[in-house]
């Protein structure tokens, strides 16, 4: 999709300037010349980035972006202001108030362009997170998240042990987070802090010219540190070389000696990106464990079960090998809910799926796939093994009592059907639905047969 931007300044020319460098490069610009008709715009258009300039004829910049940011639905727009000043306490309170960068007039078109493609890049990332999270909100699948954000960790990473001082007692008391200097092993060492950091500040020639970048691309290939916040500093910037660092995916490429201010906002403000896209990466990781997981039981559920089992016949197939799948049935289970009350068969449910559980290797699978039903998948296992793990699980069940919410204690029962697919009968993975209809009708032949017994497909090989 074209990125939308939204050009907000009130000289003509300058609008039609910015128009035309934006659509030369596919983005669909819009244009205010106001800061009222800015937030009118961004509520009605939700523009991808605006750019916004410090000096509106109603409305100071700032405030505009304080609007902004104040409403929920333009708050998470990436806003890049730009003015003539050179005020540095106007660019101070921009950055505080939440602009994502600030660009002094005349505006390098490659350094514009190129920060323009990283915040757009940076906010369809978290967009995608959070429509993500969204879904599984409303779906029941994603637990609400505390606001509570700890103290963050900021690596300093240079060979210059007098920069590494300088940074640190410039941003000592201006950030509640630890700050700590590293070399580049150990930036790259995992596990030499006990945590990887939130953020690097990172030396642009450290090791020789372009040493930073390879060292930020290092850590953005690593699990640990792919999404922390990378902040370049630059003894000479150059254009070329900030346009790329954008590129390649920095958070930020500043020049060395810049206000100590301005560095500390800059890093809160990434900081608490970094900690907003955690939790948005967590809740959706959260949410999909949950989309697979039996909320009573702990076991996998069927929407787990029956792609995970096709895979263990695809593997099968693949070797030559076998497996063999059981459904697993809770005998006389309805009466237990009705003399004992839903409580007591939940309990019931718990703790036979533990003892399931328990006696089964960490490679096989077991899944909650109804009511007071499971299914059990045993890969690489003959039909022996496999005969011989269900009666095991016949005997975990039967052997003790549970003890039931009351204190009183309950025996139980299961019945099992058994089907082994092995060599060339194993079915391609649309017939593995037929390994598991001959387990269901050995399931309920042992049903009629008496309950509490294992019986075998009478077509298993």
């Amino acid at each position: 999709m074209v990125g939308k931007i939204l050009i907000v300044d009130d000289v003509a020319t300058n609008r039609i300037v910015f128009k035309v460098k934006l659509g030369a490069a596919c983005y669909q610009p819009l244009m205010a010349s106001d800061g009222k008709s800015c937030l009118r715009l961004a509520r009605e258009t939700l523009p991808d980035l605006i750019l916004l300039d410090l000096v509106l004829p109603d409305l100071s910049g700032i405030d505009v972006l304080r609007s902004l940011r104040a409403d929920p639905l333009t708050a998470d727009i990436p806003v890049l202001m730009f003015s003539a000043s050179l005020d540095p306490q106007a660019r101070l309170a921009a950055l505080a108030a939440g602009a994502d960068d600030f660009l002094t007039k005349p505006i390098d078109d490659t350094i514009l362009m190129a920060r323009l493609r990283n915040l757009l890049r940076s906010h369809e990332a978290l967009a995608e997170l959070g429509q993500r999270g969204a879904t599984l909100k409303a779906l029941g699948l994603a637990e609400a998240q505390s606001d509570f954000a700890p103290p963050g960790l900021i690596a300093l990473v240079t060979e210059r042990p007098e920069l590494a001082m300088r940074l640190r007692r410039d941003l000592a008391g201006q950030l509640p987070d630890r700050v700590v200097a590293l070399s580049r092993e150990e930036a790259l060492a995992e596990g030499s802090l006990g945590t990887a950091p939130d953020a690097f500040v990172i030396d642009a020639d450290l090791g020789g010219e372009g040493g930073g970048m390879r060292l930020m691309s290092e850590l953005r290939s690593r699990s640990a540190t792919r999404h922390a916040a990378v902040v370049l500093i630059h003894a000479a910037p150059r254009s070329e070389d900030m346009a790329m660092a954008f590129d390649m995916g920095a958070n930020d490429a500043l020049p060395l000696g810049l206000p100590a201010g301005e560095l500390a906002i800059r890093l809160r403000t990434h900081l608490r990106r970094k900690k907003a896209g955690d939790r948005l990466r967590h809740s959706v990781q959260d949410g999909l464990r949950l989309a697979v997981i039996d909320p009573l039981t702990g076991l996998y559920n069927r929407r787990y079960a029956l792609p995970r089992l096709a895979s263990i016949a695809e593997r099968a197939e693949a070797t030559g090998g076998s497996f063999a799948v059981m459904i697993v049935d809770l005998d006389r289970f309805k009466a237990v809910n009705d003399c004992w009350g839903h409580a007591a068969g939940d309990q019931v449910l718990i703790e036979v799926a533990r003892r399931l559980g328990d006696n089964l290797r960490g490679s096989d699978l077991i899944a909650r796939i109804g009511g007071e039903e499971f299914l059990v998948a045993l890969p690489d296992a003959s039909m022996a093994e496999a005969r011989q793990t269900a009666e095991r699980l016949c005997h975990a069940v039967h052997r003790q009592p549970i003890a039931l919410p009351d204190g009183s204690e309950l025996s139980v029962t299961i019945s099992i059907g058994l089907a082994v697919a092995q060599g060339p009968t194993i079915p391609s993975p649309e017939r593995v639905a037929d390994v598991v209809d001959r387990a269901d009708q050995a399931l309920l032949v042992a049903k009629a047969e008496g309950r509490n017994k294992v019986i075998l497909s009478r077509t298993a090989a």
